[in-house]
């Protein structure tokens, strides 16, 4: 069963949609692809390709408008704009999203996992850096984490607050230990369009700050595409999901 509701958000100024597809189970939050919308998982089988957990009652699925990733993609307004909108994206989820899933889960506690591929596995893998009591696991599948390259001038420290590349490894305190009893997977094709080695840059950061992280590389024949990304989330959902 599907779900679609959405809301103004004032953080970003303008309406954002999300949708959830499942009843019970374990609460997880797919972000698109860098233009998405919040029902781009279903158009490309992401939900046809979960049916069977959805069924069994191991997750319980989740996606909203890839509104910071859009902004990147289209060159929306000027590079501090984009920077700000970045941090903004994330003050959306932890204040305005995250509730709105605990509430529908009727739990105000419930941990959740995260996932996304491309820009989505940069907005996974800020969500569980940002809010490590949130979020347990994180799925990023083909990852573009450094996203300098949409940027021009000085860094904004909106941007550099909500990039993990830019901050994680001046964490410490009670957030670097609630991070580092989460699991990061990093997983990445090596075929056309692939960077795995954005992957391990990421895991190189996240491990010298003792935070448990792995990089699974499904070799060459796999391009960055969406059939790489539905066999990586059936394959490692049960794994995260605990089933």
């Amino acid at each position: 069963m599907k779900l679609v509701d959405g809301w103004y958000s004032e953080r970003l100024g303008r309406d954002i949609a999300v949708a959830r597809w499942g009843e019970v189970g374990v609460p997880f939050l797919i972000y698109p692809t860098a233009g998405g919308d919040a029902e781009e998982i279903e158009r490309f089988l992401v939900v046809d390709t979960l049916g069977e957990y959805l069924e069994a009652g191991l997750v319980k699925v989740y996606s909203c408008d890839s509104i910071a990733g859009r902004a990147m993609l289209t060159g929306e307004g000027t590079s501090e704009h984009r920077m700000r909108l970045v941090g903004r994206f994330l003050d959306f989820v932890g204040e305005e999203l995250v509730p709105a899933i605990r509430t529908d889960c009727r739990s105000d506690d419930i941990r959740m996992l995260v996932g996304g591929a491309s820009i989505g596995a940069f907005n996974a893998l800020a969500s569980i850096c940002r809010f490590p009591g949130v979020f347990s696991h994180a799925l990023c599948m083909s990852g573009t984490y450094d996203l300098t390259r949409f940027l021009h001038g000085p860094l904004h420290e909106d941007f550099l607050l909500a990039s993990p590349l830019h901050y994680v490894s001046q964490l410490e305190g009670p957030h670097l230990d609630a991070l580092r009893a989460c699991f990061v997977l990093l997983a990445s094709g090596e075929g056309e369009a692939e960077d795995i080695g954005q992957s391990w840059r990421v895991a190189d950061a996240l491990g010298a700050r003792g935070i448990p992280n792995r990089v699974d590389s499904w070799g060459p024949d796999w391009k960055h595409d969406w059939p790489l990304w539905r066999n990586m989330l059936h394959t490692y959902t049960p794994e995260l999901a605990g089933g």
